[in-house]
């Protein structure tokens, strides 16, 4: 820690200063919570005891997103839950630094992620005859171990720069969570040069790899005029499911990164989209829009019935 730094712990905001609507938002953000920690699950065992669904690398990365999204809301949400019932939401500065790693830590990941899915639908749909010597296991490893890679080192670089700052003064935070223009704000020194720096680890590369993401999309839905009718709508089907996750992953991540510091006052409404909305967002879009799923968890629930009543 920096040595002029004197603060211990931080104090939030929170999402309201009125305790009748705390006790509202503590019971709709639990319910959100379980539905986003059981809805992710659901999806991650049915994949993993459906060979049919195991085998393909749309689904073997459809397990590591539905991971990172229980993991980022778990990162966040219990706390903001349990603060609901405290009038002083309080944090200890390692906490605060350990809560700010942990979630762009999950969300770099996410990032490659959903870059290595688009990549999949790329392959699959562009050069289908191609697909299985492209997408192989190796590759799909690979792609996973660069997601851990890229995650650790956005999120280090964060730490590290937020470390180097000194808080030796106002220690209320004007939100529900650890993140960097908050902490930024509370500073004892000038930030200019750590607002360009978060910009360019985390709102340039959100603004880069969106318009990277749409542009291969784009291509995707272009190459889809030589297809039948049944391929263009199972393509679109797949293709859809995929582009409403990375527009409610990305759209909020830019508007909180990619921006000044202090350019609106809604940021922490944004930020709830991206750590708490769009994890249970995510797997509503996954299992209802996707038919695959849908037939796989009904014979996962088949079995499981059987095999209760056989007991």
């Amino acid at each position: 820690m920096n040595n002029q730094s004197c603060v211990t712990e931080f104090i939030f905001l929170g999402l309201s200063q009125n305790s009748k609507v705390e006790k509202i938002l503590f019971f709709i953000f639990l319910l959100i919570y379980l539905a986003t920690i059981g809805g992710n699950m659901i999806i991650v065992v049915t994949i993993i005891y459906s060979p049919a669904l195991l085998g393909s690398p749309m689904y073997f990365f459809l397990i590591f997103l539905s991971l990172l999204d229980a993991c980022t809301s778990s990162t966040v949400t219990p706390k903001m839950i349990v603060d609901f019932f405290y009038d002083r939401k309080t944090i200890s500065f390692e906490c605060c630094m350990t809560q700010l790693f942990a979630v762009h830590f999950f969300t770099g990941m996410e990032v490659i992620v959903l870059s290595a899915m688009a990549y999949d639908r790329y392959v699959a749909i562009c050069k289908p005859l191609h697909y299985s010597s492209i997408m192989n296991r190796r590759l799909c490893g690979n792609l996973v171990m660069v997601s851990w890679a890229g995650g650790f080192l956005h999120s280090i670089i964060q730490i590290i720069f937020m470390l180097q700052l000194p808080f030796c003064g106002p220690n209320v935070i004007d939100h529900y969570m650890c993140d960097l223009f908050p902490l930024l704000k509370l500073a004892c020194t000038d930030t200019y040069i750590f607002v360009i720096l978060v910009f360019a680890n985390s709102g340039s590369i959100c603004i880069i790899i969106f318009s990277i993401l749409l542009v291969s999309y784009g291509v995707i839905l272009y190459s889809l005029r030589a297809h039948s009718s049944e391929g263009k709508f199972k393509a679109l089907s797949t293709c859809g499911s995929h582009i409403i996750v990375v527009v409610l992953f990305f759209v909020p991540c830019i508007l909180t990164y990619a921006r000044p510091i202090s350019a609106f006052s809604f940021e922490k409404n944004a930020v709830v989209f991206t750590t708490v909305l769009t994890p249970l967002l995510n797997s509503v879009v996954y299992t209802f829009r996707n038919k695959e799923m849908k037939n796989a968890i009904r014979k996962m629930w088949k079995k499981l019935i059987a095999v209760s009543d056989k007991h």
